[in-house]
């Protein structure tokens, strides 16, 4: 790879970590050819980007926008890198998961995942990262504890209003 391929691989990894704020870091080192174009089907369906590339020029492509912010990745950018970029934080997790499911595996390793500005590292946090909330479900909740209160207050006006109609009725 010459200077140029190398820029232009640089470039492309700026404007991916650019574009999410929720990347993981894998190591895809003893997948068979077939398993990693599962991996790389299975992340198309849902909308999770995956790409390769050396670790030398995703630390490049890290420091030359945000050297501070993106430290704590470093260390896990050994071996075979693959990143996987998701607007989604927890679906790569979800893919990881059911990926090592499927091939009864423990691969491909999570080294770290970069979430909103939080980093996680170490292959045991992937079972956290697949109970992450997203921000739907995050606000559904909120709403459901917002309505809950008004649900109850209706229901109790409706019995209150119920009984009354039962009592005129008994009255009649």
């Amino acid at each position: 790879m010459n200077k140029d391929q190398k820029q232009e691989v640089i470039e492309l990894l700026k404007g991916k970590f650019s574009q999410y704020n929720n990347f993981y870091i894998t190591d895809t080192e003893s997948l068979t050819v077939a398993q990693v174009s599962t991996l790389r089907r299975h992340c198309f369906d849902k909308n999770v980007e995956m790409k390769v590339a050396k670790n030398t020029l995703i630390k490049k492509a890290l420091e030359s926008l945000d050297g501070e912010k993106y430290s704590g990745v470093y260390e896990a950018l050994n071996n075979v890198t693959a990143l996987m970029f998701s607007e989604n934080p927890k679906e790569p997790a979800l893919i990881l998961s059911s990926f090592r499911k499927e091939s009864n595996g423990d691969r491909p390793v999570l080294k770290a995942a970069f979430i909103n500005g939080e980093v996680y590292t170490g292959d045991e946090q992937l079972k956290a990262l697949t109970q992450l909330k997203t921000k739907n479900e995050l606000i559904g909740e909120v709403i459901g504890l917002l309505q809950s209160p008004a649900k109850r207050v209706l229901a109790a006006l409706l019995h209150h209003h119920e009984k009354q109609a039962e009592g005129a009725a008994t009255a009649e």
